[in-house]
Formats: structure tokens, sequence, C-alpha cells
């Protein structure tokens, strides 16, 4: 039996451990995920790379804002006057639209391929609606520029062909492209008026994209990778770093992969190390050893399952792309682990004769949840294509738990080889004497 002090004891390892490792794992995420916050000089080029900004100055391109957009490699430069008319009677001026020139670069991964900029007239910045600007590269070298217009039967498969200045609906003074064979770069340069109010150059709707295959002037099927799904955003081309708006689907993305890493990937494999080493062989732990067992399973569950919710609403919101094979292995986690969290409740007594079944369920169970959990944060990680950072850190995770699990296999085996008896960790006592005239007192 416990005492006081050793139930205490018990909850207080049961949940400050957990929540020790948490905070660590949550910040050393964090880092990986977030760090990259740079607030920039107010030199338009100086938002962009050396290469980039010296491309521009060798076209002796006026720049009013540069950035690099936050996927693909891409980087993006513009400038912009508005046009206006004057009312001489009323002495009122009136802006009729914005007349834009914009350079676009982003690399290619093959040796043909097409580059596309877009705006988009709808109300948030998406694929299907936009106004799109193609650069294809082909093989030879050569590179054409068209218009095109992105409907939803592009989405659907139909064929992408160049649409004619009549039917495009914006009025497009001059388009260029060229190639740079040694770095694998394409530059798209066009200028084109953006009628008011349908475009507002304060929140305007641009789509970037990158392709790998053609077909003479048609541009094939894009990758489907969150880099390419997530090559959107509304932008403010009135400030020189172009500051962008509406990017909660990107840092709740980031927030659902930290808490997954931290929940299912960290928290759950932990309690399961808990359970095998501390519970017989080759440590003896006492009842402590199932506290700590339960916490981290229970707190990993809580954050894996927020982690998960948070997965669900960012399917659920892209309206044309699913991830269906880790939207599917997100799913069986879940419920994996909540048939494992309804174990602790509804287990058998020692006495009972199915206690060994339960156990050989809740044991194999709880292994294959560990490997699907291992392979779908690396096919999350997959999607990113660009999330090194992502990757690496949970190898780390993955690296340091092994050696761990290693270290105790190693004294697991050596102690049953050898045929030496368990080691028995007990709890703290406090200490008495032995008394009795000192113990009544």
């Amino acid at each position: 039996m416990m005492n006081k002090g050793q139930q205490s004891m018990a909850s207080s390892s049961k949940t400050t451990l957990p929540l020790l490792i948490t905070i660590l794992v949550l910040g050393f995420l964090s880092i990986v995920a977030f760090g990259d916050n740079n607030y920039g000089p107010t030199n338009p080029l100086l938002y962009c790379s050396d290469d980039f900004a010296d491309q521009l100055q060798a076209r002796k391109f006026n720049v009013s804002g540069c950035k690099k957009l936050r996927t693909l490699d891409a980087e993006f430069a513009w400038n912009y006057s508005n046009l206006t008319t004057t009312n001489n009677s009323t002495n009122t001026t009136t802006v009729n639209g914005t007349l834009i020139e914009i350079f676009f670069r982003a690399k290619l991964r093959n040796y043909e391929g097409w580059v596309a900029w877009g705006v988009n007239p709808g109300k948030k910045p998406q694929m299907v609606g936009t106004k799109a600007i193609i650069a294809i590269k082909h093989n030879k070298g050569t590179t054409d520029v068209h218009t095109y217009d992105v409907t939803k039967e592009t989405r659907k498969g139909c064929r992408l062909w160049p649409t004619s200045a009549s039917e495009f609906g914006l009025n497009v003074l001059d388009m260029q492209a060229w190639s740079n064979s040694t770095k694998q770069c394409t530059t798209l340069y066009a200028k084109l008026i953006l009628p008011f109010p349908e475009y507002n150059i304060t929140r305007l709707n641009h789509v970037w994209q990158v392709g790998d295959n053609v077909n003479g002037d048609q541009p094939l099927q894009h990758r489907v990778t969150l880099q390419n799904v997530d090559s959107t955003e509304t932008i403010n081309i009135t400030s020189p770093d172009g500051q962008s708006y509406g990017q909660n689907r990107s840092f709740l993305r980031s927030v659902h992969g930290v808490l997954n890493i931290i929940g299912w990937g960290t928290l759950l494999p932990i309690g399961v190390i808990i359970a095998r080493y501390f519970r017989v062989f080759p440590f003896i732990w006492d009842k402590v050893w199932f506290n700590i067992h339960v916490g981290f399973q229970l707190t990993g569950f809580l954050i894996g399952t927020a982690g998960w919710a948070i997965g669900l609403s960012l399917g659920r919101s892209s309206e044309y792309y699913t991830f269906h094979t880790h939207r599917t292995f997100g799913i069986l986690i879940f419920t994996f682990s909540t048939i494992q969290m309804l174990a602790f409740r509804l287990k058998p007594k020692i006495t009972d004769d199915y206690r060994k079944y339960w156990n050989m369920y809740h044991h194999f169970l709880g292994y294959g949840l560990l490997a699907i959990i291992v392979i779908n944060i690396f096919k999350g990680i997959s999607m990113l294509k660009g999330g090194v950072g992502w990757k690496w850190a949970y190898i780390g995770i993955i690296a340091f738990l092994g050696a761990i699990i290693l270290f105790f296999e190693i004294v697991t085996w050596l102690r049953f080889m050898l045929k030496q008896p368990a080691i028995s960790i007990p709890p703290k006592e406090n200490k008495t004497s032995n008394n009795p005239t000192q113990n009544k007192q």
C-alpha cells in the first residue's frame, strides 16, 4: 500500500514530467516552425535576393516593391501608378485603375516547364477564376508567353489553352519571359492595367505557380503539394515589402504539425517506454510507473487530438485539394488512440480469465499505432516540400527515443541472459527511528 506521501509523489510525477517535456519540445519545434520572422529595411530591393535585385537593376526596372514569396522559391517585384481622371468643374480626381508592371521569377525542376502569375478578382486568392500570364519553356530553350483564364473546368482536368485578348478581360500591354539555364530560373515580365474597383491594389489577390510538363502551348498539371496549394495570397502592393493578409491557413498548418509531433509523435512513445521497461523487467517501479504511463498517454492524446481537429478543419476548408492518405491515417490514429484511452477504464482485473487477451490487444494495438503515427508524421512533412527543418527536428526526436529504447533493450537482455532479477525502484519513505519510545514522541 502507498501512503499519502507516496501517492502525492506519484500524482505529481504523473502531471509534471509530461508537461515539462511538452514545453521543451514545443519550444524546439516553435523555433523550427515560426523562427523566420524578419522585419526588413525600407529599400524594396533589399526584400529580395541579391541575384534577383541585380537582375532588376540590369533591366533598369524602377521597383516600387519586392518580396520573396513564401512558396516554390519564387520572388516577385512590381511597379505601379494610378490611372486617374480629373473633373475640372468639380476639381475632383477619380481613380479608374492601376498600371502595374511585374517581374516574377521561379525555379524549374526540368529543362522544360512553366511558371505562372495571375490575379483573381474574386473574394479570395485561389486558382479558379484567376487571370493568369504563363511563360512556357520548351526543351529547345525557347520561351513563349500567353494569357490564360483558369476555370473550374481546368481544375477538373480539362485542357488549359491560351485565351485571346478580347476574352481575357484585362488589358495586357506587354509580356516577356527569359530563362537562365545555369540557375534553372525563368523570369516573367508583364505590363497590364487593373481596372478599379474590380482590383483593389491594397488588397490584391494574386496567385503564382510552377509546373514541370508542357504540351506545346498547353501547361500540364502541376504537382499537388502544400507548396503548390499554398501559392496564393492577398497582397498590398502599395507597401514596399508587399504586406500580405489572410495567412491563417499557413499558421494553423504549422500549429497542426507542432501539436501532432508533440502529442502523437513524442509523448505517446514515451508513455510506451515507461510501460515496457518500468513495469516488470528490467526495472520495477512499483505503482508509480502506471501513473506516469497514464499521464504521458493522456497528455499526448489531448494534445494530438487538438492537432487532429485543426487538421480536419484545414482539410474541410481546402476547396479543391485533399490529401487522402494523410487524412485517412489521421483518422485511424485518432480512432485507435481513443480505443487505447478507453482501455484504461475497461481494463479487466488480473484475476479475470480474459485479462491475457486484453493485454495482447492493448500491446499490439499500441505498437501498431506508433508505427502509423511515425509514417503519417513523415507523410505530412513530405507534403511541405521544403520542410527540411521539420524533417530533421522529428528525426532528432526519433533518434533520441530510439537511443533510450536501445539502452533499455541492452540492459533487459543482459539481465535476462545472466538470469539477474529485476531492479526494484522503491518509492521514497520517511525515515523513522526503530526506538519505540521515540516513535511515540
